[in-house]
């Protein structure tokens, strides 16, 4: 619920788009100055301490910022520095919640695990979305952003009763070291640090897109934030399909496939420029997602079999960083073109920087030719 509650609540609050970029563009800031310490600590401590420590964190910031909206007392700078907390509990939840996954599952079950968790993850946004589009349009970003706030007790709650089994302990070295170490396997694998560069624009563009540009076109021309919880609802029921398509597809070179999917998540920012019909941009939200999330199962899938387990969370928050690492220039961005040119031709390039990297991602033989049946070891 809370990007859709963030999104319309800040556009309500100051009017603009560039002020509006500033508050939602904070938590990826955030993460992308900690997420290598977060993976760090993952790999150092216990990762499932990690994410009880920053699920709470974040319950505590999206408590401030729903009492600030209700009482009527909300900025633009206290709301980026709430964002800015939120964003540095998600750097330290997310490389932790990608090392933890092999420690629940056997490797021949990473695969169905991973699409498991995303119907899981996915089924939520669902709902999620739909529901925020009617609490916000009738009762107010603030009642929206405080039911979303218990959802962050409740997670922490249920990660600390899991049993895993022990982690694997990394040998003694400083916590520099440690980061350098990760590096080296991060760029030891061409296919993988070619991907994330790639993620890089087109994490921007869809940032930009499903944070910002959407919600303002939904409220210039398509009737405000009931009609993008539909469109977002959609892209959820997307990704619900995507997940039971993931757990018994198999594919030969999972990166090469998942590569073309990538040109599909387009399709949205095209029908948004039109402005296409609300149910044609349910469609193109569908397939976003259809496509997005088997994306996902075959990219994390891949890179928990490829990278060692005690380098996992490291490798994972470089990962995570250089997919981040440019999307909050892209929502500012957006803002500011989306004021300077108009909507359809900031939707344009932001289409066109989807489009673009992947052709060139998919020139890389390594992303190509990488095999799923490839013996344990891990590949170049």
């Amino acid at each position: 619920m809370a990007p859709i509650a963030i999104a319309f609540g800040v556009l309500e609050l100051t009017g603009s788009a560039s002020s509006a970029a500033i508050v939602i563009a904070a938590p990826t800031t955030a993460q992308i100055f900690l997420v290598l310490m977060g993976g760090t600590l993952a790999d150092r401590t216990s990762r499932q301490k990690l994410m009880v420590g920053a699920d709470v964190l974040a319950m505590a910031a999206q408590f401030c910022i729903a009492l600030l909206f209700l009482a009527g007392e909300a900025t633009v700078p206290v709301l980026a520095l709430l964002m800015l907390i939120m964003g540095s509990a998600m750097a330290m939840h997310v490389p932790a919640a990608t090392g933890f996954i092999p420690q629940l599952v056997k490797r021949g079950e990473l695969q169905a695990a991973n699409s498991l968790l995303a119907l899981a993850r996915n089924s939520s946004i669902t709902l999620g979305a739909a529901l925020a589009g009617m609490l916000v349009a009738f009762l107010g970003a603030g009642i929206t952003l405080l039911i979303d706030a218990i959802t962050f007790g409740v997670s922490a709650l249920l990660i600390a009763t899991i049993k895993p089994r022990a982690q694997e302990q990394i040998q003694e070295a400083s916590f520099f070291a440690d980061i350098k170490s990760g590096w080296r396997e991060f760029t030891r694998h061409t296919w993988l640090w070619v991907i994330v560069v790639q993620f890089s624009l087109v994490v921007a563009a869809i940032e930009a897109i499903w944070a910002l540009l959407g919600p303002a076109i939904a409220i210039e021309q398509l009737g405000g934030a009931v009609s993008w919880g539909f469109v977002s609802a959609s892209m959820g029921i997307g990704t619900v399909l995507g997940g039971l398509i993931a757990m018994r597809l198999q594919v030969r070179r999972p990166m090469y496939f998942a590569t073309l999917l990538v040109f599909f998540f387009s399709l949205l920012a095209i029908t948004l420029s039109i402005p296409a019909e609300v149910w044609i941009i349910c469609v193109a939200a569908f397939i976003g997602g259809v496509t997005g999330q088997i994306f996902g199962v075959l990219w994390y899938t891949t890179l928990q079999k490829e990278i060692p387990g005690h380098l996992l969370s490291r490798v994972s928050a470089y990962d995570h960083l250089g997919s981040i690492a440019l999307a909050p220039l892209g929502i500012v961005v957006g803002g500011f073109l989306f004021e300077w040119l108009g909507g359809r031709s900031t939707l344009i390039i932001a289409a066109l920087t989807i489009i673009i990297p992947t052709v060139f991602a998919l020139m890389v033989p390594a992303v190509r030719n990488l095999k799923s049946d490839q013996p344990d070891q891990p590949s170049e």
